[in-house]
C-alpha cells in the first residue's frame, strides 16, 4: 500500500482542456486494437508515417543468396539504421543479438523452396511468434496461382485471425502469381485481397505505370520491395517515385546488401523516406558517403 505521509489531494483536473481523443496515424488501422496500434507504431515512424525495412528473410527460399553467406557480419552492422528488421525465426534466434531494439517483422510461413513449387507453405505457430515478442507477422499470397492461391490466402486468414487475437499485425506479401502479369492491374488485386482478408499492411512491388492506383485502392499502408538487385540509382529512384506514388515506405534487402556500400545506401533510402530527399541528391548522397 502506498506511504499516506504528506499525503494530497487531488487537484489538478485540468477543467480547462478536455481530454485529447488522439487518431491513430495509419490509413485503415484507426479501429485496431491498442497492442496492434502500439506495434505498428514501433515500425512506422509516428512523425513521418513511413518505415525503412531492412529484408533479409531469402534465405528461407534460397538459401545463402550473395550478401547473405554470413548475416551477423552482413546485416547487424545495418540494423540500427532501419526501423524494422525483417527475418526468418531462425536467423532471429541464431545470429540476431537479443539487445537489439528495432522491431522485427518476421518471416511466419515456410514449406517450399526454389528448388519446387513455391508458396506451397505452412504457417508458424503463433504463440512460437509471441515468445520472439516481434512487431509483426509476414505471409506470402499468392494470387492468381492456381497451386497455391487457395494455400496461402488461407494462411493469411489463420495468421490474421491469430494477430487480432494476441494484438499482432501482420504484414500481406503478395507474390506474382504465375498466370498474371506484373502490372498495376494485377496489384490492385493482389493488395486488395490482402486487405480484405484482414492484412494490417501489405508489401507489393512497384510499377512504372499506375502505382498510385494501387495504393489508393488499397486501404491500408502499403510498403514496396526491392526486388532484384538495380544499380543504385535506379534502387533510390525506385524507392523515391513509389514514395511519390503514396506508399507508405520500403522493405529492401538486395538493394542495400548486395550494394557496394550498403551503409551509404540504407542512410540514402532513409533520406527519402522520412526526409522526401529526390532520387538525384540521394544519388549523390551515396556517393559522397565515406564509411
Amino acid at each position: 500500500m502506498a506511504d499516506m505521509d504528506g499525503f494530497k489531494e487531488a487537484a489538478a483536473y485540468g477543467f480547462d482542456q478536455p481530454q485529447k481523443n488522439n487518431s491513430f496515424f495509419l490509413k485503415g488501422n484507426e479501429n485496431r486494437g491498442w497492442g496492434i496500434q502500439n506495434r505498428l507504431s514501433r515500425i512506422f515512424n509516428p512523425k513521418t508515417g513511413n518505415t525503412v525495412m531492412l529484408a533479409c528473410d531469402h534465405g528461407f527460399i534460397m538459401g545463402p543468396t550473395s550478401g547473405l553467406e554470413r548475416v551477423d557480419l552482413s546485416i547487424n552492422p545495418l540494423i540500427e539504421y532501419a526501423d524494422c528488421l525483417m527475418c526468418t525465426r531462425g536467423i532471429l534466434r541464431s545470429v540476431i543479438p537479443p539487445s537489439m531494439s528495432k522491431p522485427v517483422c518476421l518471416r511466419s510461413d515456410g514449406g517450399t523452396t526454389i528448388l519446387t513449387e513455391l508458396n506451397l507453405n505452412r504457417v508458424y505457430d503463433v504463440e512460437d511468434v509471441i515468445r520472439m515478442n516481434v512487431s509483426a507477422m509476414a505471409v506470402m499470397v499468392s494470387c492468381g496461382d492456381k497451386a497455391s492461391e487457395q494455400i496461402t490466402t488461407h494462411n493469411l486468414v489463420h495468421t490474421v485471425d491469430m494477430g487480432e487475437k494476441y494484438g499482432i499485425p501482420v504484414l500481406g506479401v503478395t507474390a506474382v502469381g504465375k498466370d498474371m502479369a506484373r502490372d498495376a492491374r494485377y496489384f490492385r488485386l493482389a493488395t486488395r485481397v490482402c486487405a480484405e482478408n484482414g492484412a494490417h499492411f501489405v508489401k507489393t512491388y512497384f510499377t512504372d505505370e499506375g502505382f498510385e492506383t494501387v495504393v489508393a485502392q488499397c486501404p491500408v499502408p502499403i510498403v514496396i520491395a526491392g526486388g532484384k538487385k538495380l544499380p543504385e540509382n535506379e534502387a533510390l529512384d525506385l524507392a523515391y517515385r513509389a514514395m511519390q506514388a503514396g506508399a507508405a515506405g520500403v522493405d529492401m534487402g538486395r538493394n542495400v546488401f548486395q550494394s557496394e556500400k550498403p551503409l551509404a545506401m540504407m542512410k540514402a533510402i532513409y533520406a527519402i523516406v522520412h526526409e522526401n530527399m529526390n532520387s538525384k541528391d540521394a544519388f549523390e548522397f551515396y556517393n559522397d558517403f565515406k564509411a
